[in-house]
């Protein structure tokens, strides 16, 4: 999806998510809050206390506040392609201590202790992958961590959603295995890789065995975290 594309859903991005999310029993705030605090319980695990934390994709910017309020960052930089994105994230948490450029303007070169990315690279076409991935490893600072997050296409609830979200359409899944290539490809050494939401809001009482089944590939969601040496 191109800049233009974004900024048509800018301003509808809550809603059109919302909606395709509906059929979970749960909304956005409810994944992001919880994608939030497994990584932060996964960092704290490793000993690590990151100050200074990138979103990349931020788009409207509701999980760059999750995240400075989760690690009681010093800073976090949330980078998008799209303009409007940028304006209403900035608008949206003008009290959260973060701040919002697009990816030119953030030049700034072995500066970040963790990047965290949700649901983007399903979106940027597969021959510019490695340019994102090398964009982010340049970023991070030596020992620094990159949270990959994205969809589970081995998981039919996923397809589902996806299929009926308007700025999905055009996405290209990424399979775990796929993913894990392309981060090692660029120079980044695999830590843990855990899948997430395995139960919708109608069987949220068999939420708590989640941890327990976090090694098994059939979550909604993955996380792969990873390290630049």
């Amino acid at each position: 999806m191109s800049s233009p594309e974004f900024d048509l859903h800018a301003d509808s991005y809550d809603a059109e998510l919302n909606e395709a999310l509906s059929v979970s029993g749960e909304d956005k705030h409810y994944f992001a809050s919880r994608r939030v605090q497994w990584l932060a319980q996964c960092v704290a695990k490793l000993g690590e206390s990151p100050s200074h934390i990138l979103d990349y994709g931020c788009g409207i910017g509701d999980t760059s506040g999750l995240l400075q309020t989760a690690f009681a960052a010093e800073s976090v930089i949330g980078v998008d392609i799209s303009p409007r994105s940028i304006e209403l994230a900035a608008r949206r948490n003008e009290t959260a201590g973060c701040q919002f450029k697009s990816f030119s303007e953030y030049a700034s070169l072995e500066s970040i202790d963790l990047v965290y990315c949700n649901g983007v690279f399903h979106h940027i076409p597969v021959n510019m992958r490695s340019s994102a991935v090398k964009y982010i490893y340049a970023r991070l600072r030596p020992g620094g961590m990159f949270s990959f997050w994205e969809n589970n296409p081995w998981n039919p609830g996923t397809r589902y959603i996806m299929a009926q979200c308007v700025f999905d359409h055009d996405a290209i899944t990424i399979p775990p295995p796929q993913a894990k290539a392309l981060l090692r490809q660029q120079g980044f050494e695999i830590v843990r890789t855990d899948y997430c939401f395995f139960f919708p809001r109608f069987l949220g009482a068999l939420r708590f065995l989640e941890t327990r089944l976090a090694r098994f590939p059939f979550g909604a969601q993955y996380q792969i975290l990873c390290r630049r040496p």
